[in-house]
């Protein structure tokens, strides 16, 4: 039999550890300003967590569109990463520095 209040509870438990990954990754942009990579993981797991909302929503309403969603924008960070630390490797072969402070010398 089809328990709502429980599988509520079950939602708010998911929903609750969602909202703890976006905090550490936002935490850990705040916290890291100096280091771009750890700025780009944070960024990572910021996506993950809107990811687990939109599952965790779309297998509570029983509706496919949230995981198909998510692994669009899975897709999308995936390139997002890759694209960003090639540009960096390229900026440590030519300034033999990673750090965010330098990173404006790219302007054109």
């Amino acid at each position: 039999m089809y328990n709502f209040l429980e599988t509520t509870f079950f939602l708010i438990d998911f929903l609750f550890f969602s909202v703890s990954l976006f905090i550490i990754g936002f935490f850990g942009i705040i916290l890291t300003r100096k280091n771009i990579i750890l700025i780009i993981v944070s960024l990572e797991i910021m996506l993950l967590a809107v990811n687990l909302n939109f599952i965790f929503f779309s297998v509570f309403l029983d509706d496919l569109m949230g995981q198909i969603f998510s692994l669009y924008i899975l897709t999308v960070a995936g390139a997002e990463s890759a694209i960003g630390l090639a540009i960096l490797i390229i900026f440590y072969k030519i300034r033999q520095v990673i750090a965010i402070d330098y990173i404006s010398s790219l302007k054109g």
